[in-house]
C-alpha cells in the first residue's frame, strides 16, 4: 500500500499534462500512486498518459467512455489503496512541497482532511489572481491553525471552497462518509464536498497556497456555455444533503441567499445567448423556495443586496431589463459610497476648520501677533 493515491481525470488536456501529471511526479512527496482516468478524450491525451505510465511505474492509467469528471473521479477513488487521497484537476499545476506538507499535518494530527489555499491563472492574459473563494480568509481568521469541524464556524460554513484539489483527504474517511461526485454534471464536486464536510470531525487549515487553476478557454470557466446550467441541479443535490443530515433549516438563510447570489454570478458569466433561458430558470428556482417557505419568508430572509436580486428577477422580463436594473442598482450603490464619502470629507474639513477658527480667535494667538511680525522681519 502506498501512503497517498492521487486521482487525476482527463478530458482532452494534453498539452497541460507535463504541467499537471509533471508536477505531481516531481512532489518532494514520492511514496504515491497516481490513477489517470482518461474519460473519452478525443486528442492525444490517452496516448501521452500511457507515455508517463511507461516512465514512470507509479503511474497507472484506466479509460471510459465519456461520462463527465465526477463519473472519472468517483472511478479513480475505486483503484486507490493509499492512507491518504488527493484529486488533481489535468489542466492545472500544483506546488512541488503540497503533498508533503499536507501530509505531515494529517498525519500529526489524526486529520479527516486538510485544506489549503489557490491562486487562478488567466492563460489568455498572463496574470494570476487571488480570490477570497479560493483563499478563504474568513474561514482562516475564525479557525486559525486549530483542529475543527463544521459545528464549530457557523454560517462561514459558506466560506468553504469546494474544490477537491484543494484538499488532502484520509482515503477511508472519505469511503465511510459514502461521498460521491455528481454524476455526468458540471458542478460535480459539490455534492462531494458536502457530503464530506458533516461527516467530518477533523479539520484543519494549511494558510499556504499550493495551487494553481489554470482558466483557459476549454476549461468550464471559460466556455461560459450550457454547462452551466447544471448548477441547478446541483443545488438541488445540495439542499437534499443539508436536508439529509439535519442541517437545513438551521442554514436556510445562508443557503437562500447563497444560492442567489451564485445564481446571480453565474448568470453574468454565461455567453449572451444562454442569458434569458437562464434568468428564467433562475426565476423558477426562486419560486420553488417561494412555493415551499411563503413569499414573506423568504424575503425576510434575504440580505438587503440579494433581496435587490430577488426583486429585478421578478420585474424584468427580459434578461437585458434585469442586467440594466442591476446596473442602476450597482451605480445607485456607487453614488451612496461617495456620497458618504463626501460627507465624511465635509465633516473633517468642518472640524478642522472649526479647531483654526478657535485657535484665531484664542487670547493667546491674539497677544502673540506682535511676536510673529517681529519674526517674519527678521526672516
Amino acid at each position: 500500500m502506498v501512503e497517498i493515491s492521487v486521482v487525476i481525470p482527463v478530458y482532452n488536456c494534453e498539452e497541460f499534462l507535463d504541467d499537471s501529471l509533471g508536477g505531481i511526479l516531481n512532489q518532494t512527496f514520492e511514496d504515491i500512486e497516481v490513477i489517470c482516468v482518461d474519460d473519452g478524450s478525443t486528442d492525444n491525451s490517452l496516448k501521452k498518459l500511457e507515455e508517463f505510465a511507461k516512465n514512470d511505474s507509479r503511474v497507472k492509467v484506466f479509460h471510459q467512455e465519456n461520462q463527465g469528471g465526477g463519473d472519472a473521479r468517483n472511478f479513480g477513488l475505486t483503484k486507490t489503496t493509499g492512507k491518504y487521497l488527493y484529486f488533481m484537476d489535468a489542466d492545472d499545476i500544483i506546488y512541488p512541497e503540497a503533498l508533503e506538507e499536507c501530509h505531515k499535518l494529517c498525519e500529526k494530527n489524526s486529520l479527516d482532511f486538510v485544506l489549503f489555499k489557490a491562486i487562478s491563472y488567466f492563460e489568455v492574459t498572463g496574470q494570476y489572481e487571488e480570490h477570497d473563494y479560493f483563499t478563504m480568509g474568513k474561514l482562516y481568521e475564525c479557525v486559525g491553525d486549530e483542529v475543527f469541524s463544521f459545528e464549530d464556524v457557523g454560517d462561514l460554513l459558506f466560506e468553504f471552497s469546494v474544490t477537491p484539489w484543494g484538499k488532502l483527504y484520509n482515503r477511508q474517511f472519505v469511503i465511510d462518509s459514502g461521498a460521491q461526485f455528481a454524476h455526468r454534471i458540471s458542478f460535480h464536486d459539490n455534492k462531494f464536498f458536502w457530503e464530506m464536510l458533516f461527516n467530518s470531525k477533523r479539520i484543519q487549515f494549511l494558510n499556504e497556497t499550493y495551487y494553481v487553476r489554470r482558466i483557459h478557454p476549454k476549461s468550464l470557466i471559460g466556455s461560459r456555455d450550457r454547462k452551466f446550467f447544471n448548477v441547478f441541479i446541483a443545488y438541488d443535490q445540495i439542499f437534499e444533503i443539508f436536508r439529509k443530515y439535519d442541517q437545513f433549516e438551521r442554514y436556510k438563510a445562508p443557503l437562500y441567499n447563497w444560492k442567489i447570489n451564485i445564481l446571480y454570478f453565474r448568470f453574468q458569466k454565461i455567453a449572451e445567448e444562454f442569458k434569458q433561458e437562464f434568468l428564467d430558470r433562475t426565476r423558477e428556482e426562486i419560486q420553488k423556495m417561494i412555493d415551499e417557505d411563503g413569499k414573506q419568508t423568504v424575503e425576510n430572509l434575504l440580505t438587503a443586496q440579494n433581496r435587490v436580486i430577488y426583486d429585478s428577477i421578478f420585474e424584468a422580463d427580459t434578461y437585458k431589463e434585469f442586467s440594466l436594473l442591476m446596473k442602476v442598482d450597482e451605480l445607485s450603490r456607487k453614488l451612496n459610497y461617495v456620497k458618504n464619502k463626501n460627507a465624511k470629507l465635509q465633516k473633517d474639513y468642518d472640524k478642522v476648520k472649526k479647531t483654526n477658527d478657535d485657535l484665531m480667535n484664542s487670547t493667546s494667538w491674539k497677544l502673540t501677533k506682535p511676536l510673529r511680525g517681529i519674526r517674519n522681519i527678521k526672516k
